[in-house]
């Protein structure tokens, strides 16, 4: 898919799963769940337990219109070619890696690399990082997002840390283009309730849209 238009549909949509899991199994109806609910945005995390497999095997089972897969905690160049021969659409980083930026920018895929500080966030917009992930977000809040875009209006900035269905809204007022929602959004799979995930990312799906309405 066209680089842009997935950065498109990421931002339309505005909250990524961030999916964990102890096993490809668990990881996979995490996924489904969250596409149930109406995410569409997933980031399959390289914690779980062969993550690039479990990339094909999403990439096999879902069609580009029902799915924007990506691969997350991506801690160098050679991983992320790893996501996107596996089929991953975007990158997701914990930290700014410019190698994996650049190898992003190379095949023309979306890359959000994380930063906390403005000093990380500007060195990631000029090695050429599409979206800025604001990590962990819960160490500042919603204000770090409004703070950075007061001297830097055109940073497109994705929280992910501390980011739930009830100040998700206060993310996105701040000037968030898309939120990424881990625990707060899988929390019901530890037991397996995937009903609850579903609907809860229908939730993230309404609370985004009135935030954005208003």
């Amino acid at each position: 898919m066209d680089k842009e238009k997935v950065i498109t549909r990421i931002t339309d949509v505005g909250v990524v799963a961030v999916v964990r899991a102890e096993n490809s199994d668990k990881a996979i109806r995490i996924v489904d769940a969250c596409i149930e609910g109406g995410i569409p945005a997933i980031e399959l995390t390289f914690t779980v337990p062969k993550a690039h497999k479990v990339i094909e095997d999403l990439a096999s089972k879902y069609s580009s219109d029902q799915i924007i897969l990506g691969a997350g905690t991506v801690m160098d160049s050679e991983t992320a070619r790893i996501a996107m021969l596996s089929g991953a659409e975007y990158i997701v980083s914990p930290y700014f890696d410019p190698e994996t930026v650049r190898t992003c920018n190379r095949y023309r895929v979306p890359c959000m690399p994380g930063a906390m500080t403005i000093k990380e966030v500007v060195a990631a917009m000029e090695a050429g990082a599409d979206i800025v992930k604001i990590f962990p977000g819960d160490l500042f809040g919603p204000k770090i997002i409004k703070d950075i875009k007061g001297p830097i209006p055109y940073a497109k900035m994705m929280p992910t840390g501390g980011v739930d269905v009830d100040n998700v809204d206060q993310w996105i007022k701040a000037g968030a283009v898309a939120v990424g929602a881990g625990s707060s959004l899988t929390a019901g799979a530890k037991t397996g309730d995937y009903k609850a995930v579903a609907d809860t990312a229908k939730r993230f799906v309404e609370a985004v849209k009135a935030a954005r309405a208003k």
